[in-house]
């Protein structure tokens, strides 16, 4: 029996983070691509294996479920430091989206070639077979598209061969999906706020409250309706907007501004997030502050961000609390905060560990993807079972 490896993976809009085996091995890889010749040119070729994997990861990518098929990427890092870069546009589903399942199978590929937990063959080629738990915003989830997308990973094989990446150059892995569970972002949030790792159920005045979730991501921004310990699909309300287009507002000011090109969305969240000289860049040498310019596009961000929290709040006038969750959420926590203090009250929580916010969601598929392998291999042995017992009987 081919044996199968856990993968929890969420394709975030402004990064990928992905769990996989026994939560031994993650990766954290910022969603941009760039499409690239087979032969990059590599300054110190001869050093390569002694670069960073995963600011070097350079691969052709082969799968029927791709649009464009057998095409050669920069991926994360790499692709940052590229003038045709890019990264998933205001508006677009991403289920539909070949950036997506590049970063997904890029992620997966890796673990595949790192973990050991499969072998190479003699020519290089990894057979490898997972399991995986993913996930999509609720509008997608509403509209139906989780279906097409499940169908695409499965019952097809997706290879990833590496390219001019270190350590891995040469190998092929062939990737393929045995079971792919894909849950509302929303729910999967929940799921996170009340079960640990091993699936104990740890904040137990959560399970019969009604609450909200408001996942603020890179391009959406979901606000999911809790009660009876399930997501109302009717109250669940997506929208098409997030921090992807504020951030590049910032982007742009500071090129007209200071004349200094940052390479990507990921650089910008960077100076806003980061604990020593935050909203501050470096301009020819000299420390210079950016607070001006991310201070009024944030703020008229919050002010968006915190309509939408009004406006569900008034329909569903019973909840008792709203969890902030979401890279988003860590970019405007002061702001969010500060607007709900001068305006309506509500009662709100972040998460002050901003890593635990961001790792939410690839943290939740883990669960959820372990306890329903857990719930299968139990059906299945008490299916065994009663065969067993049946065939004594006759």
């Amino acid at each position: 029996m081919t044996k199968s490896r856990i993968a929890s993976v969420d394709v975030g809009n402004d990064a990928l983070k992905a769990n996989f085996g026994k939560l031994e091995s993650n990766f954290y890889l910022p969603n941009v691509i760039a499409r690239d010749m087979e032969d990059r040119p590599v300054i110190g070729i001869e050093d390569l294996d002694e670069k960073e994997v995963l600011d070097n990861i350079h691969i052709r990518v082969h799968s029927p479920a791709l649009e464009e098929n057998n095409a050669v990427y920069r991926v994360g890092n790499l692709a940052t430091k590229t003038s045709n870069s890019t990264e998933l546009d205001p508006g677009s589903s991403k289920s539909e989206e070949d950036q997506t399942l590049i970063m997904l199978f890029a992620s997966v590929a890796l673990d595949a070639v790192s973990s050991g937990a499969f072998n190479p063959t003699q020519n290089n080629v990894v057979e490898a077979t997972y399991t995986l738990g993913t996930g999509l915003p609720l509008r997608e989830v509403k509209e139906g598209k989780d279906v097409g997308y499940r169908s695409q990973l499965l019952g097809s094989v997706h290879q990833v061969e590496f390219l001019v990446t270190p350590k891995y150059q040469g190998m092929k892995v062939n990737i393929k999906f045995d079971e792919v569970k894909v849950y509302p972002e929303g729910f999967a949030a929940y799921v996170n706020l009340i079960m640990d790792d091993n699936l104990k159920v740890i904040n137990k005045d959560l399970i019969d409250k009604q609450i909200l979730i408001q996942d603020i991501g890179g391009l959406s921004t979901d606000i999911a309706v809790i009660r009876n310990r399930n997501v109302d699909d009717d109250k669940a309300q997506g929208f098409n907007l997030g921090v992807a287009e504020s951030l590049e507002a910032i982007r742009e000011e500071i090129r007209i501004q200071h004349g200094v090109e940052l390479d990507s969305r990921r650089d910008v969240v960077d100076i806003i997030t980061r604990k020593n000289n935050r909203h501050h860049i470096m301009v020819k040498g000299s420390r210079t502050s950016v607070h001006n310019i991310t201070d009024h596009i944030l703020l008229e961000l919050a002010k968006k961000e915190y309509r939408y929290l009004r406006n569900v709040w008034q329909k569903n006038s019973q909840s008792e609390i709203c969890y902030f969750v979401g890279g988003g959420s860590a970019v405007l926590k002061d702001y969010l905060k500060a607007l709900n203090n001068k305006l309506d009250g509500f009662n709100i929580e972040f998460f002050e560990d901003e890593n635990e916010s961001i790792w939410m969601m690839a943290n939740a598929y883990y669960k959820l993807i372990t306890d329903f392998i857990r719930k299968s291999s139990k059906e299945n042995a008490e299916k065994e079972e009663k065969a067993v017992t049946s065939s004594k009987e006759k």
